[in-house]
């Protein structure tokens, strides 16, 4: 079958080739464990069951996670393993499930989603994407997703061909967004502040690129309000691998400073900030061509 599921629509038979995404049909997960390295209210004191999955449908010069970008690291894992892994790290007292890079892989996780719940998965589901999705893949995951962590990344068109080979990134992932908050609303948490329900929208401050970052707020203010939660964020690391000059600097002080205060001006009263000390290697987890959950 050609693969449509996100806006590449590559229409590749992934059962005998990978897409451009590097995934085949079978997904490959990298790394399953309790994560700590979110947002407070994601990770909270216990951590969050975190599953990366291996590939993804953007092609970011400057990515976090580039070691399984291209889908090659990361061990095969059928409908069941995939349903067991998310009971073990509830076992393990996650607060809840967290998929990294879950779209091409739809069909697997919501079979594995709907098992898990039947065996008695009961703490919420995370989507945790890029947005460069297809309306229709985040609509099927209606009633098995309670979160959604959406990257918002770049308003301006250049950008998003130049850094992540997405041609009309902004205007899909918006659409894709709007999908989102739809079903779950705006990120609530309970009374000991951890997320149970709902978005925030993330979106990474890039050196140089302070003038986009005011149009993604202007944008998000416009459509979905200054309620609307946010994590702005300042942890870019430059990777050696980067070969864009632009990237090859950290994010000043007063770049940062720029970007919060413009948020601030805008009215939105729900942003969660980092400091320049965020960055570093230290958030990018280690990856594996085997899962350990013992």
């Amino acid at each position: 079958m050609s693969c449509t599921l996100c806006p590449r629509n590559c229409q590749i038979d992934r059962t005998a080739a990978n897409g451009f995404c590097g995934c085949s049909s079978v997904p490959k997960i990298a790394r399953a464990a309790l994560h700590f390295d979110e947002e407070p209210c994601i990770s909270g004191t216990r951590g969050s069951g975190t599953i990366f999955f291996s590939g993804c449908n953007l092609k970011c010069v400057f990515c976090q996670n580039m070691a399984i970008q291209d889908g090659t690291l990361g061990e095969p894992v059928s409908v069941d393993k995939l349903s067991a892994t998310m009971l073990r790290l509830q076992a393990m007292g996650a607060h809840n499930i967290n998929l990294v890079t879950p779209t091409p892989h739809r069909d697997a996780i919501r079979s594995a989603l709907l098992s898990a719940k039947k065996n008695g998965l009961t703490i919420p589901v995370l989507y945790n994407t890029g947005s460069y999705e297809s309306v229709d893949t985040i609509r099927s995951f209606e009633s098995l997703i309670d979160l959604y962590l959406p990257d918002l990344k770049y308003r301006d068109d250049r950008l998003a061909r130049r850094f992540s080979r997405a041609e009309g990134y902004f205007p899909v992932a918006m659409d894709a967004i709007a999908e989102m908050i739809r079903q779950v609303g705006f990120m609530r948490l309970d009374e000991n502040g951890i997320a149970v329900r709902g978005v925030r929208i993330r979106h990474l401050v890039l050196p140089g690129c302070v003038f986009d970052t005011r149009a993604v707020l202007d944008a998000v203010a416009e459509r979905f309000g200054t309620d609307c939660p946010l994590s702005l964020m300042s942890q870019y690391t430059p990777n050696p691998a980067c070969k864009e000059p632009a990237l090859s600097r950290r994010l000043t002080q007063r770049e940062y400073d720029s970007a919060v205060e413009y948020c601030l001006s805008l009215g939105f009263s729900d942003v969660l900030t980092q400091g320049l000390d965020s960055v570093g290697s230290s958030f990018t987890p280690p990856f594996s061509d085997r899962i350990d959950l013992s």
